[in-house]
């Protein structure tokens, strides 16, 4: 796949995630009720409607590409993945959409052979999104708008610092594992975000380092694992190797990573 397809397909992705964003604001705007899954995850309203529009969406544009997506993955659905698939997280950060700050996403990514190479990002409630193929972009657009190429502004990492390096954490994983890894980096600064925003702080140059050593789910990391690539950045497994997908072995759960900016 060239740069500029893959630019076309992170664009696509932004117009379905703008779309799948008005059931969520809607749902976001009034009460609602959550239920756990099985493993124990939240889950709305907000999630299953998300993925109705992106599925149907998707289907339409892209006829025949496998899609793993979360909240159909806990249903039981299992497609047969192919060299190239999609992954969907319709509410990325669901914590936060019941907390209501703010910094929940909306996430589609395209692997091909195992890699991220396309992706988009989007904070319904920010009003942000941002997209990774050849290049990286963000941009302010309303749910349920179009997306105007011409409206984004290009995004670069930032040169790793010897020391004083900003570090993101999540407010609900941090542990002892991470904390010694920051002393080890020389971080002397730490900044929370939730969701995939935490890759598009790291892509935007605002950070350095985002460790995680605890489970998260291949849909959870694949779209900011693709803007963060594209902004000249990287994320790999704690010893340097290849962060891969298609980790059917593992139920497509994600093992401990480092995402760094360049």
């Amino acid at each position: 796949m060239t740069l500029r397809e893959t630019d076309r397909t992170a664009q696509l992705f932004a117009e379905i995630c703008l779309q799948a964003a008005l059931p969520v604001m809607e749902i976001y705007a009034r009460d609602f009720t959550s239920l756990s899954k099985d493993d124990r995850s939240p889950v709305t309203e907000a999630d299953t409607r998300a993925e109705e529009v992106i599925l149907k969406a998707l289907e339409a544009a892209l006829p025949g590409v496998p899609v793993l997506a979360e909240e159909s993955f806990a249903a039981g659905v299992r497609p047969a993945l192919a060299s190239e698939f999609i992954l969907v997280d319709p509410v990325d950060g669901t914590r936060e959409f019941i907390s209501r700050n703010g910094e929940f996403t909306i996430n589609i990514a395209l692997v091909s052979n195992r890699v991220p190479v396309a992706g988009a990002v989007y904070a319904p409630a920010r009003e942000q999104i941002y997209l990774g193929g050849g290049a990286a972009f963000t941009g302010r657009v309303q749910p349920g708008t179009r997306w105007d190429p011409d409206a984004a502004s290009a995004i670069r990492t930032r040169p790793m610092p010897p020391s004083g390096r900003i570090a993101l954490m999540s407010r609900s994983h941090a542990d002892e594992e991470t904390r010694a890894f920051a002393a080890r980096e020389k971080v002397s600064e730490t900044l929370s975000a939730g969701s995939s925003l935490k890759f598009c702080l790291l892509a935007e140059g605002r950070a350095d380092l985002y460790p995680r050593f605890g489970p998260t789910m291949e849909w959870d990391t694949a779209a900011g694992h693709a803007v963060l690539q594209a902004a000249g950045g990287s994320m790999t497994c704690p010893d340097g190797s290849a962060f891969l997908y298609a980790k059917s072995e593992t139920g497509y759960r994600n093992g401990p990573f480092i995402a760094r900016g360049q």
